[in-house]
């Protein structure tokens, strides 16, 4: 078992990724664009989070989950992906994703797709 380790997509606001990085500075958050992949397109993303034990955060609520379904219909990894409402409070989604990585295992969240509060 394994501690969650985060990917911010292209979509997210980075402020998310500052609030959680420090509550909690040992938080392993990483943004898309820092590992190549700031204009990628969706699969390659989920593919890149699945290949590096990450779990997806976006605002993506359009396009993310459609992809991430795909992957796990045709039996594909999905490590975890979390989507982030854009119109809600910033602090509501960083402190559930502090809660995430301090009270679960990265592995409890395979094959799922879930919305932040």
């Amino acid at each position: 078992m394994s501690r969650p380790r985060f990917l911010a997509d292209q979509d997210l606001n980075e402020h998310i990724v500052e609030g959680v990085r420090r509550r909690e500075p040992t938080v392993e958050f990483v943004l898309a664009r820092d590992v190549g992949m700031k204009d990628s397109p969706d699969p390659d993303v989920l593919e890149y989070a699945a290949t590096n034990g990450f779990l997806l955060v976006s605002h993506d609520a359009s396009t993310m989950p459609a992809h991430a379904y795909r992957r796990i219909a045709d039996g594909k990894l999905v490590p975890g992906v979390f989507i982030a409402h854009q119109l809600r409070a910033i602090g509501a989604a960083l402190d559930e994703l502090v809660l995430i990585w301090a009270a679960s295992e990265a592995e409890e969240w395979r094959n799922q797709v879930n919305f932040l509060p």
